[in-house]
């Protein structure tokens, strides 16, 4: 597990995290979310000990990083894909780490199997794609085996193959009873693989929940149902409180009732229903809507035209 109580990060006195609180609890994958320069590589750094906070503090199963003398063996972590010295090969460079934590050749061998770059161990890292480099920061954090993983952008430069593979491993980690923070600005990956998500923006923390929930809540949910006593179900559903919306396909839009809701109004008034389903906003949607005031850099919503052509 990890936990942060009043994490507060000040540069020049500018605050890259302020007052941020949030658990991370182990045996699910936790998606962590935010505009560019909303302090998720500064929360992540401090959660590592890598920086110091101004106020507050972060602990990792009850300890701070630091306190770890072996930290390996209690977290992993992949921040930046392109660390490794480029002139060292694959196993070198894993081996390395291990050496620095009292972890054997063998392990080296294990992990570099586990995330398929075993046939170019020998392999000179600075020749290395962003795909290889990303599973070789895997491999490293897998070294000790540990029961805290935190992974930036961890698909960033894999191939589709390469795309399912993390989120199968990611998931099997979490079922484990393992923690997994795992950093990423693609919501369609964020909302097939993680359980739960913290959302922060300008450093301060938006949302702390599970992605059902999150989903649930959101203003671009209704029911589509579509009847042919269409204005008698319209009656009755707004007599219940619900906003009712005709469309143009002869379908109503309802919102402030559950489909099992309509469901009940309908039967108990002997009214037809030829469609009856829920529709819920998109994760990358609901993101929008409450980052929307946290991000620094709009770009324009319509091409402008900088001269004529000739």
């Amino acid at each position: 597990m990890i936990e942060a109580v009043g994490l507060t990060k000040l540069y020049g006195g500018a605050a890259a995290v302020e007052d941020l609180s949030f658990v991370v609890p182990s045996g699910q994958v936790t998606g962590f979310l935010g505009p560019n320069g909303a302090g998720k590589s500064t929360t992540m750094r401090l959660i590592l000990g890598l920086d110091a906070p101004t106020a507050g503090r972060v602990t990792v199963n009850g300890r701070p990083y630091t306190a770890y003398r072996r930290p390996l063996f209690e977290v992993g972590a992949l921040l930046e894909a392109k660390a490794a010295h480029g002139g060292r090969s694959a196993f070198n460079h894993l081996l390395c780490l291990a050496s620095s934590n009292g972890i054997g050749r063998a392990r080296v061998a294990d992990v570099l199997d586990i995330v398929g770059l075993n046939g170019v161990a020998d392999k000179r890292v600075g020749g290395f794609s962003l795909g290889m480099s990303q599973r070789l920061g895997i491999a490293a954090a897998l070294l000790g085996d540990p029961q805290v993983l935190i992974l930036d952008e961890p698909v960033n430069g894999l191939d589709p193959e390469g795309v399912l593979w993390i989120r199968t491993l990611v998931k099997s980690l979490a079922a484990d009873g393992r923690t997994v923070l795992l950093s990423s600005h693609l919501m369609s990956e964020v909302a097939i693989t993680a359980d739960r998500l913290i959302i922060i923006g300008r450093g301060r923390l938006i949302a702390h929940t599970s992605v059902t929930e999150l989903l649930r809540t959101g203003s671009g949910n209704f029911v589509r149902v579509r009847s042919p006593q269409r204005d008698q179900l319209t009656e009755r559903l707004r007599a219940r409180g619900a906003s009712v919306t005709g469309q143009s396909d002869d379908s109503l839009h309802v919102s402030g009732a559950s489909a099992d809701v309509v469901g009940e109004i309908a039967r108990e008034h002997g009214l037809i229903l030829q469609e009856l389903s829920e529709h819920h906003a998109s994760l990358e949607q609901r993101y929008l809507e409450l980052t929307g005031d946290a991000v620094d850099y709009h770009a324009p919503t319509h091409l402008v035209s900088t001269g004529e052509r000739t």
